[in-house]
């Protein structure tokens, strides 16, 4: 889904400016809480270290791919808040089971 060609954030009327730094936001929180999730004793580090590298990478191909998209340093900030989201839920969920 990150590197699907680019369209308009007006494709559909519940698109709106800045709804693709939600989405990412969105996928990276549920990719960080899956990979939590599968690798539960992954230490912190490892896993912030995976998760960005990952993000980094996505955005580097979503630019050089030529596809309509391209890397954005606040996609990248999304992605981060996004991995830290889905580490937090997961700790949180971990507690209270």
């Amino acid at each position: 889904m990150l590197l699907k060609p680019g369209v308009e954030n007006q494709e559909y009327w519940f698109m709106f400016s800045g709804i693709d730094k939600i989405l990412h936001l969105s996928i990276f929180a549920f990719l960080g809480f899956s990979y939590k999730s599968a690798f539960p004793k992954t230490n912190l580090s490892i896993y912030i270290y995976i998760m960005l590298i990952y993000a980094f990478l996505t955005e580097i191909l979503q630019d050089e791919m030529h596809l309509g998209r391209s890397m954005e340093n606040l996609d990248i900030l999304a992605d981060t808040i996004g991995v830290l989201v889905g580490y937090y839920v997961f700790k949180k969920i971990k507690r209270l089971l």
